[in-house]
């Protein structure tokens, strides 16, 4: 009996150990990344999430006996972030907002819309987070402006960022925001390269149609690029150095309750040339007076550097305020010597050309209650454009200035009515002068022309989402009032998604829209022909304010990596002038305003199979303008690209990434002389306006990059890129002049092959 006793005493001292140790082991806390990874073994899904989001985050697995929604909502109880299963398979996981975040209005209805990191919303717009995104052809710093040409609809008839068109509307037409700040300029190099630092940049939202009634400017369009709103309490930063700049970065926490993140970029051209220099200034130089001088004039010294710095502080001030800061400083910078000798005597002469912006902005929220919150914004945008042209030959300086300043004030509020329904109030006031100064010194000439234009806006705009989250509709109103031709404009604003029979989703989306300020070509010479257009204010006369209209319709389906989207639009635009639209033929030096219709489609194609990604984006585009002055009132657009096609596959593992892509457009509209007729009267005798083409546009480009972990907080980036990797000579423009009693023909082309590479420590 006591053999037995003991027994039984000795089973149940191991019971209790194996109780203890299990119960031990059930506690034991899990990096947030293995447990994700366990889950998606059991349950067939995909987590996407940032890597550094959930570094060093532990949790204690929840149980294998939950259902995967079950298993989501412990997580979310369990951590700080948020786990979104889009489509049964695929699971998004955020970071919880913070009290200051206002609740969005959009959730994500198509992820990984082309690579991760890219994603559709319900309100129609595009959004890019660069902490989740993975790598696009021929790009190896995540350049914003060109990363939103990959969006089917968006082109540049040029190849750059400072001529971006959407839906065949011109650069000037777009809204360009960083952090709330409009800006006037958007490119480095004059167009080659983003003006904005990547490596602050963290979000970008992209709208072609649908915008919120909060927003004014933009009638083609809406890039908005956001820094990140989050207080980091680890120190973090970067160096980086590629063949075009050195950068920096860094995030620096001040304390608990504040954060500070600086970027500074600086071109490396002062102490070496490199390959993809040498293209680039060849590229913006081409068929200008830096390139091309009269024949007795040489130029040399040719001099090109730029540099650009951003800064973001938030400074939570309680709990229910905080502050934002923000500021952006950047400029380029071009100069070269003009020299001629006469009379055995040598002279030289210094031209040069400007570019530069300069901004800052104040945002201020306050959350009242779990209904209602505030915010406060306002800032100041500078942007001025200066060339002195110096003609050595005839003794002559000519300076010309652009200078825009602009002041924002708007005042918003946010109602949580219930959970279906949000309502948006606010008022916005605009102050926009425009200065413009010819300056000649022989014979001596000087033009100055300021214009101030004031505007007064309120908006409006109910958000609805059903509980079930098929339904999402935001239908917004904006009265504006120009006080200087006592105008008032009205426009409305509405997007519409729903979602149906699981996988698919209908939308439509619609807007009206107005601008004061336009860009403007006087002469093809001006500002030394490199950036010859030059920022001017409407005058509700021969200059008009231009408004647009537009409508579009579309079908998503999504399921088992595969992707399909689809939209329809029509847009009319008035209010345009011939100089706004930069005409190179008989209709170059005629002012006169019309507008231009737009009628199109966009699609997208993309299958996900493991690490692999491809895509296939077709834009279909018919465009014509209306001038009754002309002689022909009916014109093709000249930035009527009928069809584009994009190509592009993607590899990812976890640290290295693939990427190859094709890109194919139609030639631009251009207007030929005559055959057999071409001058008339000591003019050339063109063809009716538009109706031949350039050759079509072909590029195919690549791009790798390796992550290499040295330390615990401490990794490296190794890229390479080629841009245009067949070298093809694409023709991007050409324009006629009368030589010698003969039409020459002038062709630009695009870059030829160019290489980049980047080298980048994370610490």
């Amino acid at each position: 009996m006591a053999i037995k006793n003991k027994r039984y005493c000795l089973y149940f001292f191991f019971l209790i150990c194996s109780l203890v140790i299990n119960a031990q082991e059930d506690n034991v806390k899990l990096p947030l990344t293995e447990v994700l990874t366990a889950l998606e073994h059991q349950y067939n899904v995909q987590f996407n999430y940032a890597e550094d989001s959930l570094k060093d985050r532990v949790v204690k697995p929840p149980s294998k006996t939950l259902s995967l929604q079950e298993a989501l909502s412990y997580l979310e109880i369990h951590t700080t972030f948020t786990f979104e299963n889009l489509d049964g398979t695929f699971i998004l996981v955020r970071l919880k907002e913070t009290p200051f975040q206002i609740q969005k209005l959009s959730e994500i209805i198509l992820s990984k819309y082309i690579v991760r990191g890219i994603n559709k919303l319900s309100d129609g717009s595009h959004e890019i987070n660069f902490s989740e995104f993975d790598i696009l052809p021929g790009l190896i710093d995540t350049d914003v402006l060109q990363a939103v040409q990959a969006f089917p609809g968006i082109q540049s008839i040029n190849e750059t960022v400072s001529n971006i068109n959407i839906r065949g509307g011109t650069h000037d037409q777009n809204l360009i925001l960083w952090d709330g700040i409009k800006m006037y300029q958007s490119g480095h190099f004059f167009g080659l390269i983003s003006m904005f630092n990547p490596q602050i940049t963290q979000q970008v939202s992209v709208l072609k149609n649908g915008t919120q009634a909060s927003m004014t400017d933009g009638v083609s369009g809406t890039i908005s690029m956001e820094t990140s709103s989050k207080i980091n309490d680890e120190f973090k930063s970067s160096l980086g150095i590629n063949f075009i700049d050195a950068n920096g970065f860094s995030d620096i926490p001040l304390s608990k309750k504040s954060s500070l993140q600086v970027a500074a970029r600086k071109s490396i051209s002062d102490f070496t040339k490199t390959p993809t220099y040498t293209n680039f200034f060849e590229r913006i130089a081409q068929d200008t007076e830096v390139e091309n001088n009269a024949n007795n004039v040489v130029n040399s010294n040719q001099e090109f550097d730029f540099y650009d710095m951003s800064l973001r502080w938030i400074y939570n001030i309680t709990e229910s305020d905080q502050l934002q800061v923000n500021f952006l400083n950047a400029n380029n910078q071009l100069r070269f010597n003009e020299n001629s000798i006469s009379d055995t005597v040598e002279r030289s002469r210094q031209s040069s050309l400007r570019q530069h912006s300069i901004a800052g902005a104040i945002h201020y929220k306050r959350v009242w209650n779990a209904a209602w919150q505030t915010t406060f914004e306002a800032f100041e945008t500078d942007y001025k454009l200066e060339a002195n042209n110096a003609n050595v030959a005839d003794e002559q300086r000519f300076l010309q200035e652009n200078i825009v300043s602009e002041t924002s004030i708007k005042l918003q509020a946010n109602h949580t009515i219930n959970e279906k329904f949000q309502l948006l109030l606010g008022y916005h006031f605009v102050e926009t002068e425009i200065t413009n100064l010819d300056d000649v010194d022989t014979p001596r000439f000087r033009s100055l022309i300021s214009e101030v234009v004031r505007t007064h806006g309120l908006f409006s705009q109910l958000n609805h989402k059903s509980l079930n989250k098929k339904v999402s509709l935001n239908f917004g109103l904006r009265y504006n009032y120009i006080d200087k031709f006592r105008k008032h404009i009205l426009e409305p604003r509405f997007a519409f998604t729903y979602r149906f029979m699981k996988h698919f989703s209908v939308e439509a989306l619609g807007e009206f829209k107005h601008q004061n300020t336009s860009q403007v070509i006087n002469f093809q010479s001006d500002f030394l022909g490199i950036e010859k257009r030059r920022w001017q204010l409407s005058n509700d006369a021969d200059i008009p304010i231009i408004r647009s209209k537009q409508a579009s319709l579309g079908l998503s389906f999504s399921n088992k990596g595969w992707l399909f989207s689809a939209d329809v639009y029509y847009k009319y635009v008035e209010g345009i002038t011939t100089q706004s639209q930069g005409f190179q033929n008989q209709y170059e030096f005629v002012k006169t305003s019309g507008s231009y219709d737009a009628f199109g489609a966009d699609v997208i194609v993309r299958k996900e199979l493991k690490n692999f990604t491809t895509w296939l984006s077709y834009s279909y585009l018919k465009s014509d303008y209306t001038f009754n002055d002309l002689p022909e009132r009916t014109i093709p657009n000249n930035f009527d690209m009928t069809h584009a096609i994009t190509f592009g596959a993607s590899y990812a593992l976890e640290d290295l990434k693939l990427s190859a892509g094709l890109n194919w457009h139609s030639g631009r509209p251009t207007t030929r002389p005559v055959d057999g007729n071409e001058i008339i009267n000591n003019t050339i005798n063109f063809e009716a306006t538009n109706t031949s083409r350039l050759d079509d546009y072909l590029r195919v480009d690549i791009s790798a990059l390796y992550d290499v972990k040295l330390w615990k907080k401490t990794k490296v980036d190794l890229g390479i890129s080629i841009w245009n990797v067949l070298n093809r000579t694409n023709q991007i423009n050409n324009f006629y002049r009368i030589n010698n009693n003969t039409v020459s023909e002038t062709l630009q082309s695009s870059l030829g092959i160019t290489p980049n590479a980047v080298l980048r420590v994370y610490f």
